[in-house]
């Protein structure tokens, strides 16, 4: 993959269980539960279904204090996942969940009533090293500030995240990631960029109520891209009305088209066209669904014809341009062999799974030169 231009915007670096968020720390992809949390084996399942994926974080609504007790048995069947608990209004919830082992508490200061309260739940995330995630959403903004700005804008988004990060300031207390989301990329956009100037915390992306699968993917792959592009961000969620599994696909596809990183094969493949000697569309649905299970970072091109199929196969780690009867590879930029057109998605396959065990063989080799050292 080619390295990326982007420099990122230099952020505070906060813990959210095992992982860091912000500074140098990768850019992480995280998702949201979606079943009815107090259903235990339910939720459990679905947050493994999310990190075989490849999701670095899951978030879990607790609406309840039911919800709150099923949340520490969650908790205990999926250790060492980092886990974000999604609590409105309540600090009790907050209280229960920090003591239930929980690695971040989605929670706006200002929603949960007293001084005294917020106060309870801001100690409690100190004294267990918990961070909290300010979260400002346009379609829940403040009466007032409805009333002042007349309809959600970038500046109404800032002044109410503003006015939480106040009450975590005056409490001394920095270990917060904030988000501003809209469901209009313009409006996204211009909130994410009048933040990013304000404060130096960590930024979590999203596009919220993005819409259904394709619409979706869309424009959040546009608002995040754009933000992304300037080096704003330091975690992400694809908001769909989707399974989570699939808003973690999509979010790593919006880090990969940009070169910031990667969780499996990047596959490059022409549209298809009469000049195609195969069925390159059939070939690829195949070849995705098979190599799903692959976090080895690579890049796989599959041309239909000679005309652009070279120049994209010297830039891929595995690349074949199509042909009949036979298809040539390279690897690495250079010519390899000819393999059998008709038995590509095999071929193909077994050539990207060599490659991934070749570099385990090769990671396992330095892990046991450097602990010799």
């Amino acid at each position: 993959m080619h390295e990326s231009p982007i420099k990122r915007r230099l952020t505070r670096k906060i813990r959210v269980g095992n992982l860091f968020v912000g500074g140098d720390a990768p850019i992480t992809v995280q998702t949201m539960t979606n079943t009815e949390t107090c259903d235990v084996a339910a939720t459990v399942a679905q947050i493994q279904r999310c990190v075989t994926a490849g999701a670095d974080i899951v978030r879990v609504s607790v609406p309840s204090m039911e919800a709150a007790a099923a949340f520490g048995q969650i908790r205990k069947q999926v250790p060492g996942v980092p886990l974000v608990a999604d609590i409105h209004f309540d600090h009790r919830i907050a209280l229960a969940v920090a003591e239930q082992g929980v690695d971040c508490l989605r929670i706006n200061p200002g929603n949960i009533g007293s001084d005294d309260k917020v106060r309870e739940v801001v100690a409690a995330a100190r004294h267990h090293g918990i961070s909290i995630r300010i979260g400002v959403n346009a379609g829940s903004l403040e009466k007032d500030l409805q009333k002042k700005y007349g309809e959600p804008t970038g500046a109404a988004l800032l002044e109410s995240a503003m006015r939480h990060i106040d009450i975590l300031d005056r409490l001394n207390f920095h270990e917060f990631k904030v988000s501003v989301k809209a469901s209009n990329v313009f409006l996204t956009l211009d909130a994410y960029r009048l933040l990013s100037a304000q404060i130096d915390n960590p930024l979590h992306l999203g596009l919220t109520e993005a819409g259904v699968f394709r619409s979706g993917t869309v424009k959040s792959a546009v608002a995040m891209g754009g933000l992304l592009l300037n080096g704003i961000g330091d975690t992400l969620r694809v908001s769909l009305a989707a399974e989570p599994e699939d808003e973690v696909k999509v979010g790593f596809d919006i880090l990969k088209s940009l070169g910031i990183r990667s969780n499996g094969i990047n596959f490059i493949a022409c549209p298809s066209c009469s000049r195609q000697e195969f069925d390159v569309i059939r070939v690829m649905n195949a070849l995705e669904a098979r190599l799903e299970d692959v976090r080895t970072p690579m890049d796989v091109s599959v041309i239909g014809c000679k005309v652009n199929g070279p120049g994209e196969a010297k830039e891929a780690d595995i690349g074949v341009v199509g042909a009949l009867p036979k298809s040539l590879v390279y690897r690495n930029g250079e010519k390899s062999h000819l393999i059998d057109t008709n038995n590509l998605v095999d071929e193909i396959e077994a050539m990207v799974r060599a490659k991934v065990a070749d570099k385990a063989a090769a990671d396992a080799k330095l892990i046991i030169k450097a602990s010799a050292e």
